[in-house]
């Protein structure tokens, strides 16, 4: 009975020096809106970031990943499940998820990435001066100089379809940027917009022999549906301006844009000065990217459209 009783307090306290050590880690919990190549990159980016600078997951932090598959009720759980596990710090990708967990939480920090305009989504009191548990970075792309690219490529377009979800607070940001550079250059726009993925195939179907060339922004739902967006356009003929390389990437014919691998790091360069210099999230503002005009193309896309890219913009892919 004895060796009996040994071993199982042997075992208790094997058990309890476990469980002593991962409560020593720092948790860290990530709600990702859906799945798509730029938020997948900031994810990265972030993972990353954090390593480098010696915060090792599985090490000294453990790291609560969860996708909401780009359901907003996902979102709600989720964030649901991060404040309950009483996360040391949470990483919101893509607006709606940032909005989920700040309408839960005010006090544990919360860092937000690819959420274009925190102030208006109504995440903090001003990008300059957060005044709330959430600050970030912003994937705020250069919307005017898109529509700039736009005119070059396709210099005969006269009619844009403006292609975006009418639930993000992202893309009717940037699609008003893309408006107004849109009045400034004379070319004329249509709101193409879906509320949900079923919708994107008919709505794209729908613009054609109507528009000359379409414009999305860096819109999660299109993003997520990018190979329905480009097997519509191309076949029609229909150029694609994105807001992000990932959609290029997905059969769009070029973009202006960031970097949403090094927005991951930045992101997790503003998590290290919270979790090791005690930093408060209301005081750090809003971050950008300082370089945003990166350009990207989908030569096969342009082969099949037939558009010729400048060889100034050539020049760039490769100075990239």
């Amino acid at each position: 009975m004895k060796k009996i009783l040994a071993v199982m307090l042997t075992a208790l306290s094997a058990a309890l020096m476990l469980t002593g050590c991962s409560d020593n880690k720092i948790k860290i919990g990530v709600i990702q809106l859906v799945e798509h190549p730029a938020l997948s990159a900031a994810y990265q980016g972030f993972e990353d970031g954090l390593a480098e600078a010696g915060y090792v997951k599985g090490k000294n932090i453990r790291i609560d990943y969860q996708n909401a598959q780009g359901e907003q009720s996902n979102c709600v759980t989720i964030a649901s499940k991060l404040v309950n596990d009483r996360s040391d710090l949470i990483l919101a990708i893509a607006t709606p998820a940032a909005q989920a967990v700040a309408n839960i939480t005010d006090t544990i920090p919360i860092l937000v990435t690819a959420v274009t305009d925190p102030q208006s989504a109504q995440l903090v009191q001003t990008n300059e001066l957060p005044g709330t548990n959430v600050s970030g970075t912003s994937d705020l792309t250069p919307c005017a100089a898109q529509i700039n690219l736009l005119r070059r490529l396709v210099p005969n377009a006269k009619r844009v379809a403006m292609l975006y979800c009418s639930s993000e607070q992202n893309s009717k940001f940037q699609v008003d940027l893309a408006k107004a550079q849109c009045d400034l250059v004379g070319l004329s726009y249509v709101d193409a917009t879906v509320s949900n993925t079923n919708e994107v195939q008919q709505v794209m179907q729908s613009l054609v022999g109507k528009v000359d060339v379409i414009y999305t922004p860096t819109d999660n739902m299109i993003a997520s549906c990018m190979a329905t967006v480009s097997m519509v356009a191309n076949e029609n003929r229909i150029p694609v301006i994105c807001g992000e390389d990932g959609m290029v990437q997905g059969g769009g014919l070029a973009t202006y844009g960031i970097n949403y691998y090094e927005l991951g790091k930045q992101t997790a360069a503003m998590a290290v000065e919270i979790l090791r210099d005690g930093k408060n999230p209301a005081e750090m503002p809003i971050q950008y990217q300082e370089k945003s005009d990166n350009f990207s193309y989908n030569a096969d896309t342009a082969a099949q459209l037939g558009i010729t890219i400048p060889e100034d913009l050539l020049a760039q892919v490769s100075a990239n």
